[in-house]
């Protein structure tokens, strides 16, 4: 059995009002050392005193659905629900992932009932791709990243959505704080870092899939409502804190590590376990729970 003890870091003595697990990038396959892993980061969770109020389950939950045959997805499914019933207690909230979205790179599937989000909003249990909740002083909102771009997608978020974040955040009590959810880093450093990103003119290149392309227009959004303090995200399977005119940015790794493979370059299978004090601040803690 695991023996969860975390720093003083995320443990300090002012009161936590809100514990969270994020758990991100399961990548769940048909591999049995998939299945022992997510089994080992959710005994980890749900042993911890005190106990997290919700698991974030950040995106990418299965393997692929883009370019997976459907009933290898169907496969997936199966198995990451089956372990997360057998083996969580805890509240569990989604995050929909690119890897989550089936068809998309696909030919001839655009009209199968479960194309696109539909599938992987029926197995989270979401009636929309995007939405909020608050616990106490905080509000989660929780977005939708991942859009269709021929072939594959683009980090960003639709007009649609991007009004009624707004609107969100405008309703919002300015005393009270904000927590922002994507699966794709709106702003990150580990971006420049994943694969070759120096191009032929010995420029730097981020691809749009790595990070949003409206970064500019979402940082331009939160400046204006100081209350939101946080943005959680994952996708690149590396960790990162970018703190940038009042908003800290956390990419949180990969619970699979390199696609349960071991490391993806320096950072190992982990978890990240939060907690957002009653004064707007938070601490975190990147957990290494397959060493553990």
């Amino acid at each position: 059995m695991l023996s969860p003890s975390l720093s003083a870091a995320s443990t300090k003595s002012k009161e936590s009002s809100i514990r969270v697990a994020h758990l991100t990038d399961i990548h769940m396959n048909e591999s049995p050392k998939a299945a022992e892993g997510l089994e080992k980061a959710l005994a980890y969770v749900n042993a911890l005193t005190p106990a997290p109020n919700f698991i974030l389950q950040g995106g990418d939950l299965i393997m692929d659905a883009l370019k997976t045959p459907k009933d290898k997805v169907a496969k997936q499914w199966k198995i990451v629900k089956s372990i997360i019933d057998k083996n969580n207690k805890i509240d569990l909230k989604h995050c929909i992932g690119n890897h989550d979205i089936y068809g998309w790179s696909l030919k001839k599937v655009s009209k199968d009932p479960l194309y696109g989000k539909k599938w992987c909003l029926n197995e989270m249990n979401l009636s929309n791709r995007f939405y909020s909740f608050k616990i106490e002083k905080w509000n989660f909102i929780v977005l939708d990243s991942a859009h269709y771009k021929k072939g594959g997608y683009t980090a960003k978020i639709d007009e649609e959505q991007f009004e009624w974040l707004k609107a969100e955040l405008a309703k919002s009590n300015p005393n009270e704080y904000v927590c922002i959810v994507s699966h794709i880093p709106i702003l990150s450093a580990a971006a420049f870092f994943d694969g070759n990103n120096i191009n032929k003119k010995n420029n730097w290149e981020v691809p749009g899939a790595w990070m949003h392309t409206d970064a500019k227009r979402l940082k331009d959004l939160f400046y204006k409502h100081k209350n939101v303090k946080i943005a959680l995200s994952g996708h690149l399977h590396l960790h990162d804190e970018v703190n940038y005119l009042g908003v800290k940015y956390l990419c949180n790794g990969a619970v699979s590590g390199g696609w349960w493979d071991g490391n993806y370059d320096e950072f190992p299978p982990a978890l990240v376990i939060l907690d957002f004090f009653e004064d707007g601040s938070s601490a975190h803690e990147f957990i290494p729970y397959w060493e553990l």
